[in-house]
């Protein structure tokens, strides 16, 4: 009897990842719609206001994470982070403010993610106590539409006063910040974090690029991509997507293209780069490009502003991915189950 218990044991964790595969398995998709030629509307009918955040997907629903501005020019304190969610990227929920007792200051660019070693969902931000004396702030909550409590409203970094940055989880569960620094000319560099995500290990890619905002990062197989463009605050004529490439994710980077300018080097979606989404589809994980249109707004509304979700990229074997395409909608697999 012993044995048989010790063989049944042993057998779990075996029993375990096949049933979460057959999970996976059993996901069903259908594609949807995404228009980005109109202001989208939450379920109640009112504007979406959430610019220069992320997409996720958390447990079985879609969240969208961004900036508020409202009315303002974007420049002032009023600035707020708001979450929404979707079960199918068509019908948006407003959960409010995301982040709960802050100081005061200018926010941009809150960037979530699940540490599946801690259970937390990490919110890491930038914000200016005084315009453009930039500082991170890193945020936990138990759910991922929080409210958010701040952990720490000033990251050590290992580059001086940062600006632009983008969160990126790898598979084994390591984070890493990919960010500007102002004050070294918004040059772009890449750091990796601590197993909880809270702070800066303060290991550091060094300066692959300069002069630039919007920085992005993701992994495809086995490379590791980050993706940026030149300085372009709300920029209404948008800005290039270049695209880097390593076998690390400290590097070394290589410079492989810009998908966002055509063959004559003319920006092709007048937007700016704020992420790229990694979506569950029926083929494998879609990525999508997602910019926002400053400038876009029929009503004068900075918060009414359009956003650019791309088709997913469409990457060639030697790891290159196509270029951008302008249109007034795309379509995008959606997951119809919840078996994850």
């Amino acid at each position: 009897m012993l044995n048989s218990l010790r063989v049944s044991w042993c057998l779990f964790p075996l029993l375990l990842v096949a049933a979460v595969a057959n999970a996976r398995e059993e996901r069903s998709f259908r594609p949807v719609t995404v228009s980005h030629a109109e202001v989208r509307l939450d379920v109640h009918g009112k504007p979406i206001d959430c610019h220069d955040g992320c997409l996720e997907y958390f447990a079985g629903r879609y969240y969208l994470y961004g900036t508020r501005y409202g009315e303002t020019d974007g420049f002032t304190p009023a600035n707020r982070y708001v979450v929404y969610s979707s079960p199918d990227l068509e019908r948006w929920e407003l959960h409010g403010d995301l982040l709960a007792d802050t100081p005061e200051g200018v926010y941009y660019r809150p960037y979530v993610k699940h540490n599946p070693t801690t259970g937390k969902y990490v919110l890491w931000y930038n914000w200016y106590p005084v315009l453009w004396e930039g500082q991170y702030g890193v945020a936990t909550s138990d759910t991922p539409q929080g409210p958010f409590k701040i952990h720490n409203d000033n990251v050590r970094m290992a580059q001086p006063r940062p600006g632009d940055h983008g969160l990126f989880a790898d598979d084994d569960g390591t984070a890493y910040l990919i960010y500007t620094s102002i004050e070294l000319g918004h040059s772009i560099s890449i750091e990796k974090l601590t197993p909880d995500w809270l702070s800066s290990t303060e290991e550091n890619s060094g300066v692959f690029a300069s002069g630039c905002e919007a920085a992005s990062m993701f992994k495809r197989g086995d490379r590791y991509y980050a993706l940026f463009g030149p300085n372009c605050c709300f920029c209404p004529e948008g800005s290039g997507a270049r695209v880097f490439v390593a076998n690390n994710p400290l590097g070394p980077y290589q410079e492989i293209g810009d998908i966002n300018r055509d063959e004559t080097g003319r920006v092709t979606i007048p937007a700016q780069q704020t992420h790229i989404a990694r979506l569950p589809g029926s083929k494998g994980d879609q990525y999508l490009w997602m910019g926002d249109l400053w400038g876009s707004r029929a009503d004068g509304v900075k918060g009414h502003d359009l956003q650019h979700w791309s088709e997913p990229l469409v990457f060639s074997p030697d790891g290159s991915i196509a270029k951008l395409k302008r249109s007034g909608s795309v379509e995008v697999e959606v997951v119809t189950n919840r078996t994850d």
